[in-house]
C-alpha cells in the first residue's frame, strides 16, 4: 500500500499517428496521385464538360480536386479512383492545367497525429480544337 503522501505518476508516450496510437482514429492519410486519364484532352471536350479520372491511393469522401487552383468536388469511385468533371471555369483555354488532390485533416487535434494534405501535382495537357 502506498502512503497517502506518496503517489506514482506515469506518463503515457504515444507514437506519431500509426496503428499503435489509438487517438489517431480519425486521421486521414495524405492522398497519392499517380496518373490522370487521359493525360491529354482537346479544349472542345472541356467546353462540353469533361470527366477526368484521377488514379492513385488514399482517396476518401472528403478528398477535393484542385485544377489550376479551382476546387472541383469529385465522385469518389474508390480509394484509388476519383472522377472530376472539368469545365471552362477550371480550364479556360488550351495549355497546361495543374491538377492535385487535397484531403482535409481529420478531427484528431494536436495528439501527435498527422492527417490529410496535398498530393503531388500532375499536369493535364489541353490542346486546341
Amino acid at each position: 500500500m502506498i502512503p497517502l503522501g506518496i503517489f506514482a505518476a506515469g506518463v503515457l508516450m504515444l507514437p506519431a499517428c500509426s496503428s499503435l496510437n489509438p487517438l489517431c482514429g480519425s486521421s486521414r492519410p495524405v492522398p497519392v496521385l499517380t496518373s490522370l486519364s487521359p493525360s491529354t484532352v482537346a479544349f472542345s471536350q472541356i467546353q462540353q464538360g469533361f470527366v477526368l479520372n484521377l488514379n492513385g491511393s488514399n482517396f476518401d469522401a472528403s478528398s477535393i480536386v484542385f485544377v489550376n487552383g479551382s476546387s472541383v468536388t469529385p465522385v469518389v469511385a474508390s480509394h484509388q479512383l476519383l472522377q472530376a468533371t472539368l469545365t471552362t471555369k477550371e480550364v479556360p483555354g488550351p495549355g497546361a492545367a495543374n491538377v492535385l488532390v487535397h484531403t482535409p485533416a481529420g478531427t484528431t487535434g494536436d495528439l501527435g497525429c498527422s492527417s490529410g494534405g496535398n498530393s503531388a501535382t500532375l499536369v493535364l495537357t489541353v490542346t486546341s480544337n
